[in-house]
Parts: structure tokens; sequence; C-alpha cells
């Protein structure tokens, strides 16, 4: 599938997994996408947002009280440009943050202006992952309509296995692909 004149916004926050949003700009840009990297704080200190403007040709938005350059509300302008929001990878925090309405960043104040659909895909620990108020929070995004691609087993940061990991890459950019050609 092509996503040629689609615009994804992919939101990266502060998982260790954050290296990997890398690649899957790449992906994504590969399938013919203009991909908008919004970062949390958090993400900045684990990837900096240099190298994604490096790879996008775009400027990385995180602050939303940067020093204004375009004239625009950041976060409205994002949502609107977004045909797809992808958050990937998403921690427990950033989740829980929008299953109950904070937006307290660039990226989270994106996700509640925009009518676009929502992808996310979590990344973290397997205690932080099957936690129960974790568990609840993404119950409750689906329930709003927003859209999962689950994480699976594998080598976690800590050193053990367990479900927390991102997903492949390729699975993710699939479900996009499938949101963005008006799939459920």
């Amino acid at each position: 599938m092509s996503l040629k004149g689609k615009t994804v916004v992919l939101g990266v926050t502060g998982s260790i997994a954050a290296y990997k949003a890398l690649s899957l700009a790449r992906k994504l840009q590969n399938k013919g996408a203009e991909v908008i990297v919004v970062m949390t704080e958090a993400g900045t200190k684990l990837v900096d947002p240099l190298t994604f403007r490096s790879l996008t040709g775009n400027v990385v938005p995180v602050d939303m009280f940067a020093p204004v350059t375009n004239w625009q509300i950041e976060h409205i302008s994002l949502a609107e440009k977004a045909d797809l929001v992808l958050i990937a990878p998403a921690t427990a925090n950033s989740v829980g943050k929008i299953a109950n309405g904070i937006a307290d960043n660039l990226l989270t104040c994106a996700v509640m202006a925009t009518k676009a659909p929502v992808l996310i895909a979590p990344a973290m620990n397997v205690n932080m992952y099957e936690n129960p108020i974790v568990q609840e929070n993404i119950k409750k995004l689906r329930g709003f309509g927003y859209y999962f691609v689950e994480p699976k087993v594998g080598k976690l940061a800590t050193g053990i296995e367990g479900m927390g990991a991102l997903a492949d890459l390729d699975d993710i950019v699939e479900r996009a692909e499938e949101l963005l050609q008006g799939g459920d």
C-alpha cells in the first residue's frame, strides 16, 4: 500500500524504544508518507530531535511555549495536518495522560485536538504494561475509538524477557496503512 499524500504525526515518548522510532519514520517515508515528529521532553533525553529533523526534513516540535516562528498554534496545526497520529513508542505515562484527558505537553495537546485516527504502540516494562491501571487506561482509550498495536514479548531494558517490547515496526506500519486506507 502507498501512503503518498498522507501526513503522519509521529509522537515519540520517553521509552527506551524511542531509538526505534527513527527506523519507523523512515519506513513510513518509504511508503510515501510525510512524517512530522513531535516529541515529549522525556523522549528528547533518549533521541535528539535534530536526528529526526535530519531524517524527516521537518522541524521537531517539543515545547508548547517555545518562541513562535511560524505564527501558528503548534498543537492545533499538528492536529489539523495529521491524517494519522501515531504514538510509537508510547509510555505508560503518555497512555495514562491521554486516557484521562491530561494535555500538558505538545503531544498530548495535539492528540486532544485532532480529528484524525490515533494509533498507539506501547513499549514499557512488563510489570508496568500488566499493571491494572495501565490496562484500564488502554481499555478506556479503545472505548473512545483509539487504536493500538500491542507490544510483543521480548528482551526488555532491564534484561528480562516479557510483554512490553515495542511491536515489530512492520506491524506498526501495516496497521497505520490500514487506518489510512479507511480500515478499522
